[in-house]
């Protein structure tokens, strides 16, 4: 009994003091301790996931990989496999584990080391939330102070599933949801037993433990869950034997991409970066939503590296990337191609056989890890060279064997501008040991390289300015340089329409006669001549205006410049939305010697196919936050006036800067849909006249089409005819541009929903698009297209056959289903019948006539006269006097 009072005073005082000293440590690091009550609104870092108007997957950005998942959404399986290995006594404790720590105390005071941490799972989430890893005895009382508070706030449930969305999983994968998308490419309810046990074990030390890094490991590890799992009656024997010998089956999977857009994603990206931050925006767990729908976007991308590789083959072949065996001595010096090797970075090759007896499969394949591999481009060997095919293997190990149709383009390249004869056998081009890139076309594989040219596409819905697809080079990752929004390059002849819209707002109708005919103008002050000439330097004399878009002809663009103003002329340019700083003060911005975007070229078309509103393009439709609530919707102007009765209408002399200010007020500063604007469509600026927009609309038809009669001898031909040949719609307009030397070309154009435009050139703005010369073997292949679309057509490359290629494949696809739907002809339009050469009224009703579109009150006054009319289809013509006047 003596002994017992002291012992019992002694613990009493060890108590008090103990208690003293928790509470003199609470209230020391209390300024330090966070307040949980946040927790209940707890906003887990989420990247942000972008998808295409139909709702597929683009992309998604952020450094943490997360998909949050709801507790009830969980396989049992797996909230068994956490419990039983980081917190069995998860639903019996208080936030603390008295008998982890005293186990942990114990292990401490044996080993004198910090081996185990006694860590609840509230406790690691409180340390995932508030704290560090570092293991010091202060983090380790904040930990159970913070846990304590979090069990007084939370329910068990509410903890469980934060610690299953919060953990850190390894490979940038914070939480279970994402685990199994990033090592499985799976969701949660879609893995197996191996599976779940296999990432329920990572929280230890996801770096080291995890299946991708360190499978070894991760097997040691899983087994010891399953043995957790079956000690607490969890899973039967034959449970824990069937997963615990299931093979590795984890790799690293990246986000479900279901459409690969990365320019559209990019843009998308970067505006959202400009309004909520970097940060913000990459955890933020928005999800937004593109104006493309996946078949446009999709549809435009094919069009576009379909339409390089086919420029790109009518020039020629360069060659191998490099050889494995049979190297000609010539290629001694590295080869000058497209090769993506660890040369190009500067790293030293690796030595490898001359021979090809001492190269086996497994060494190839491995050897070809070295070429990247550039969608549709796959690196591959060639094993055997037949008489008109080859036999290939490629990274991955696959063999095939590429026809004569997929070989028979490959005649030398010599220069942009000359090409050698066309291959007879395999064996005129390639050698076995070779390796090439090969790409998948129409079901069948051919020989391929990576294009040297550029080219990209913009489509925009003209009525509200929503970019249906946008494409800005071959590859975002062999260069993120997005040339659809920001190079400005020479537009061409593509700045003709605009011009003529000028002519037609000074008095100018399409039957107006100018004169096709070489200018020779002096300048004194620098003692040169400039002669403007047409392309080809063909000239027709007088001709209508109508005639003179449709072909294109560059001295009747310059003679209307002249009679409108060079002034005026640029001011009315400034109408179509181009910058007024990128419009030169010259009679040369009347040829295109102005540089624009594609993006500003397609919005300044669209001005036309909607009938004179300036729309302003945009790629965002709508945002949703993480839990799928609508945040904000873009709401754009219409090009419609007035659009509903509640329409925002803005007077259109109004300058564009103050149109946008205006709308952002209307729109609470960030053109957004709330509940009181939500029915309201606001106008687009009126710009031009829809009777203008028709009558330019009408011309530019004329350039996609055969136009006249070929026996009656009317027959010509717009720059841009094979679009109609192809197409076989009436309802389409299109304009070819061609700059000096054929360093860009382009093509836009429209339905009357869609509007789009097309542009290929060199980056090196130096480097001229050059000429094909002709390759029988593909014409002998293809005779009935030949010289309408694709790697079959010749001569100097200009914009009908450099860019409106990618124009009309996309228009295939994208007005397949739609119905034939002509332009509405507007009020004060009137049709009448003129003279075909003269544009005077006639009486005549044969082949020498046609009907035009005047706007009411412009059309002729003054009939043709019968010595005036001009048959084509009599042998002897009688010469054709010249208008009283000329423009």
């Amino acid at each position: 009994m003596k002994y017992i009072k002291p012992l019992f005073f002694i613990v009493i005082v060890l108590g008090v003091l103990g208690t003293a000293a928790l509470v003199g440590i609470y209230f020391y690091i209390k300024p330090d301790l966070p307040s949980v009550t946040v927790l209940k609104d707890v906003r887990l870092q989420t990247p942000m996931r972008i998808y295409t108007h139909d709702g597929k997957l683009i992309s998604q950005y952020g450094v943490k990989r997360r998909i949050p998942v709801e507790l009830e959404d969980v396989p049992q399986q797996l909230i068994d496999a956490v419990l039983a290995t980081e917190d069995s006594r998860f639903y019996k404790h208080k936030g603390i584990d008295p008998i982890g720590i005293i186990r942990a105390g114990v292990n401490l005071a044996i080993t004198g080391e910090k081996q185990q941490g006694a860590s609840t799972l509230t406790m690691q989430l409180a340390r995932g939330f508030f704290l560090t890893r570092e293991k010091t005895y202060i983090r380790k009382i904040k930990e159970i102070f913070i846990a304590l508070h979090m069990e007084q706030e939370l329910t068990k449930d509410e903890i469980l599933e934060l610690y299953l969305n919060k953990v850190e999983l390894g490979h940038r994968a914070f939480g279970f949801g994402a685990a199994a998308q990033v090592y499985y490419g799976k969701t949660l309810k879609d893995l197996n037993l191996a599976q779940l046990a296999t990432i329920a074990g990572l929280p230890q030390a996801p770096s080291v433990l995890n299946p991708i890094s360190r499978p070894d490991r991760s097997l040691e590890r899983r087994r010891i869950v399953l043995m957790r799992m079956l000690d607490e009656g969890f899973i039967t024997k034959q449970e824990f034997d069937e997963a615990a010998n299931a093979p590795v089956s984890a790799r690293k999977h990246g986000a479900e991409i279901e459409v690969d857009a990365p320019y559209l994603a990019d843009l998308i990206y970067s505006e959202m970066v400009e309004v909520y931050g970097k940060d913000e925006a990459e955890t933020g767990g928005y999800q937004v939503y593109a104006t493309a729908p996946s078949d446009l976007q999709i549809a435009a991308q094919n069009a576009v590296v379909r339409n390089l590789h086919d420029y790109d083959e009518r020039h020629g072949y360069r060659g191998p990337l490099d050889y494995f065996w049979n190297k000609p001595a010539e290629s001694d010096a590295e080869p000058e191609n497209d090769r993506v090797s660890p040369a190009d970075a500067g790293e030293q090759k690796p030595q490898r056989p001359a021979v090809r007896d001492q190269w086996d499969s497994d060494a190839m394949v491995k050897a070809l890890a070295d070429y990247e591999e550039i969608k549709p481009l796959m690196p591959a060997v060639v094993l055997k060279v037949k008489g008109q095919s080859i036999d290939t293997l490629d990274k991955y190990g696959k063999q095939r064997t590429i026809e004569w149709e997929g070989l028979d383009w490959a005649r030398e390249y010599i220069t942009d501008s000359r090409q050698g004869n066309e291959p007879e056998t395999a064996s005129d081009i390639l050698t076995d040991g070779a390796i090439v890139y090969i790409r998948k076309q129409e079901g069948s594989w051919r020989l391929a390289q990576m294009p040297e040219v550029s080219g990209a596409f913009v489509a925009l819905n003209p009525h509200n300015g929503a970019v249906q697809a946008v494409v800005g080079g071959y590859s975002f990752y062999q260069s993120q340089f997005n040339r659809a929004t920001q190079a400005k390059r020479q537009v061409g002849s593509n700045i003709k329409p605009f011009v003529y819209s000028a002519a037609i707002e000074n008095g100018y109708t399409l039957a107006t006669i100018i004169n096709d005919a070489p200018i020779n103008q002096w300048n004194a002050a620098t003692g040169v001549a400039w002669r403007p000439q047409n392309s080809p330097a063909e000239y027709d004399g007088p001709i209508r205006m109508r005639v003179a878009l449709g072909k294109s002809k560059n001295v009747v663009s310059v003679r209307l410049l002249r009679g409108v103003g060079l002034q005026e002329t640029a001011d009315h340019l400034t109408k179509f939305g181009f910058n007024r700083e990128d419009i030169p003060l010259d009679e040369t911005v009347s040829l295109g010697s102005g540089s624009h975007t594609p993006l500003e070229v397609v919005r300044g078309m669209s001005v036309i196919a909607n009938g004179g509103f300036l729309i302003r393009p945009h790629f965002i439709d709508r945002v949703l936050d993480e839990q799928g609530e609508l945040l904000w919707k873009t709401q754009p102007v219409w090009a419609c006036d007035p659009c509903t009765d509640d329409t925002m209408t803005e007077d259109s002399d109004i300058p564009e800067d103050d149109i946008e200010a205006r709308l952002a007020a209307e729109l609470n500063q960030t053109g957004v849909v709330t509940s009181e604007n939500e029915d309201v469509k606001v106008s687009a600026p009126q710009v031009i006249s829809p009777q203008n927009a028709f009558l330019v609309g009408e011309m530019m038809r004329t350039g996609v089409r055969a136009n006249g009669n070929w026996n009656k001898k009317t027959y010509w031909l717009g720059t841009g005819w094979r679009a109609r040949n192809i197409l076989q719609r009436t309802d389409i307009a299109g304009k070819t541009g061609t700059t000096n030397d054929s360093r860009d070309t382009w093509f836009s154009g429209f339905q009357r929903d869609l509007v789009a435009t097309a542009w290929v050139g060199f980056d090196d703005m130096n480097r001229q698009l050059g000429r094909a010369t002709r390759n029988q073997n593909l014409i002998n292949r293809n005779p009935e297209k030949f010289n309408w679309i694709g790697n079959a057509l010749i001569g100097t490359e200009d914009g009908a056959k450099a860019a409106g290629p990618a124009w009309i494949r996309f228009m295939e696809v994208a007005l397949a289903e739609k119905p034939h739907s002509p332009m509405p002809i507007p009020e004060d339009i009137v049709r009448v019948r003129i003279d075909r050469t003269s544009g005077k009224l006639t009486r005549r009703t044969d082949h020498t006539t046609l009907f035009e579109y005047f706007i009411q009150g412009t059309e002729p006054n003054v009939y043709v006269r019968d010595d005036e009319v001009v048959d084509p289809a009599v042998e002897e013509e009688t010469e054709t006097p010249e208008p009283e006047e000329i423009f």
